[in-house]
């Protein structure tokens, strides 16, 4: 099994869910080769050439770009598909937008 980390513009978040539903390859409402898909709101510790983008956190006492992380599990079959897939829908067209993070999980313990 594999963990599926993207960290990418919050923009481009609702293109790369619509692109994951559509595409059959990751059905998160019947259970069938991804697990677990959460998004979550970050805060990247860099300075963006579009200064509309760009903040200061206080909390941080730094400048930061906040972007979306979204993480799944699926199978290793469907992993090379699956980063394909996000790198796709998640594209800007500008160097550095986001990563994508692909980790093996030694082992996996569903809690029931």
């Amino acid at each position: 099994m594999k963990e599926i980390k993207a960290h990418i513009p919050m923009q481009r978040i609702p293109a790369v869910l619509d692109a994951l539903r559509k595409s059959g390859v990751c059905d998160i409402s019947r259970g069938s080769g991804c697990w677990n898909l959460t998004v979550s709101r970050v805060q990247r510790l860099q300075t963006s050439d579009d200064p509309g983008l760009q903040h200061y956190a206080l909390d941080l006492a730094e400048p930061v770009v906040t972007e979306a992380k979204l993480e799944l599990l699926c199978t290793d079959e469907l992993a090379d598909a699956l980063v394909e897939l996000i790198s796709e829908a998640a594209r800007t067209g500008r160097p550095g937008a986001g990563w994508i993070l692909v980790s093996e999980l030694a082992r996996v313990v569903e809690i029931k």
